[in-house]
């Protein structure tokens, strides 16, 4: 049986200068992780028996990140499952896209974040280590200029 996990990729709508393209105003939330190679990853966790896997995509952005489900806006149509193995076994990772309506709420960390950054597309893409959540945020962001 896999891990199953569940997570948000966060972004944000900066005041875009007019002569700007919208995908130019739009920063994804990473956050580094204080165990292990300190990896940037968008917030996500565990399944916890009972709930359903978007609640656990909340559940674990509010603890990761401290963000509420009502600050958020889960943006439709956007779903992405990741598959690979971790130690070994397999794990399974569902991603939502959510947007912050509020481009200025504070990020709380929790013990196993050090640091958080909000990134343009390519800067998150240089942080995000691994070939698959590279290619799912370039995913989410042509999701999401495709919207415009």
């Amino acid at each position: 049986m896999a891990v199953r996990a569940c997570g948000l990729i966060i972004y944000r709508r900066l005041q875009p200068a007019p002569s700007s393209k919208v995908a130019d105003s739009i920063e994804y939330l990473l956050l580094q992780t204080s165990y292990g190679t300190h990896h940037w990853t968008p917030p996500k966790g565990h399944v916890d028996p009972g709930e359903d896997d978007l609640q656990t995509a909340f559940r674990e952005t509010q603890e990761e990140a401290g963000l509420q489900a009502s600050q958020l806006t889960l943006v439709e149509g956007y779903r992405k499952e990741l598959h690979y193995p971790v130690r070994g076994k397999p794990k399974t990772v569902v991603y939502w896209l959510a947007e912050v309506k509020d481009c200025n709420t504070e990020i709380k960390l929790s013990e196993e974040h050090q640091a958080f950054q909000w990134l343009k597309l390519e800067d998150a893409c240089k942080l995000a280590e691994y070939e698959d959540m590279q290619a799912t945020l370039k995913e989410a962001h042509q999701f999401l200029c495709s919207k415009e």
